[in-house]
């Protein structure tokens, strides 16, 4: 019942105004957000680093103008730097939200926006690890998937996230299981009318496991991004018989989020990663982990219950 409101207001510029002036939200934002600069995000990643993965996301979303996209490759280019200095390359992959560097921007949006993302993946290439681009809404499929392939003819190491309750994403995963090609496959987190996505949870569900197969039974890399425990052991089952052994897939999880089930998979030899986003541009973010799963907001009822 909350999903669609919350969702709206991850856009609202409003609520957004709301949110952050509220004290006791920073308790919710600490749980999913590792920090607001690289800086103090950095000993999260390192410690996650000890026994798991970590894709790391600066965030920020739905850029308008190119001062603030050229800022974000800039931060980008810095923390993949530290990265490598840090020794932490080798576990620590980066994900970016083409929105982010200037896809919406007028005009020739989208050609800033590869430009862009190719100084991220080249950075990333100086110092051995990879990216993977981050899914938006249905209306940036199209683009985000041309992006793409414009930048794995000289990145072939660029990743790709896919929605499975689009209804279009069994076709993309076809498109996409070739060899080493990399694609994170998660559920969804945007209100999509019934139009172009399936909106019962019974739906999405079947159409996560139809995707999944299609990815382990093809060439590529699965990135397997879900908490549900369901279907976490579907994956392992579809990875047995497609033959896969524990390094060709990996499962992917939220920063916060079923940490012991994290740390299970990982002590079981899966390679387990953790999607880690840093940053002041949180809100958006914040917002869509608030609609995945009603528990986060009990989880915030009951701090502003303790707080007053």
């Amino acid at each position: 019942m909350l999903r669609k409101p919350l969702l709206l207001a991850a856009r609202s510029r409003t609520a957004r105004n709301v949110v952050e002036r509220t004290p006791v939200t920073r308790a919710m934002v600490d749980r999913f957000v590792a920090g607001a600069d690289l800086q103090s995000a950095l000993p999260t990643v390192a410690e996650v680093t000890t026994d798991r993965h970590v894709t790391l996301d600066f965030l920020g979303e739905d850029t308008t103008d190119r001062a603030q996209a050229a800022a974000t490759v800039n931060a980008y280019e810095g923390l993949l730097a530290a990265l490598g200095e840090a020794g932490l390359a080798p576990r620590v992959e980066v994900s970016v939200k083409l929105s982010a560097v200037g896809q919406f921007l007028d005009g020739d949006g989208e050609q800033i926006a590869l430009d862009n993302a190719r100084r991220i993946a080249e950075a990333a290439k100086a110092v051995g690890t990879t990216v993977t681009l981050d899914m938006e809404d249905h209306t940036t499929v199209d683009s985000t998937l041309g992006i793409l392939r414009e930048l794995r003819a000289d990145f072939p190491f660029v990743g790709a996230v896919l929605q499975a309750y689009l209804h279009r994403t069994e076709a993309d995963c076809r498109d996409l299981s070739n060899a080493g090609s990399r694609v994170r496959l998660c559920k969804g987190a945007y209100d999509e009318p019934a139009s172009v996505a399936y909106r019962d949870k019974h739906e999405v569900d079947r159409a996560y496991v139809r995707a999944l197969r299609v990815l382990m039974e093809g060439e590529g890399y699965p990135m397997v991004a879900s908490h549900d425990p369901r279907m976490v052991a579907i994956a392992g089952e579809l990875a047995a018989a497609a033959g896969r052994s524990a390094d060709d897939h990996e499962y992917q999880m939220l920063f916060g989020i079923r940490e012991k089930e994290q740390t299970r998979l990982a002590a079981e030899g899966r390679t387990m990663r953790v999607y880690v986003p840093y940053g002041t541009e949180w809100f958006g973010y914040y917002m869509r982990r608030l609609a995945e799963r009603p528990a986060n907001m009990l989880f915030l009822a009951r701090s502003l219950i303790t707080r007053n």
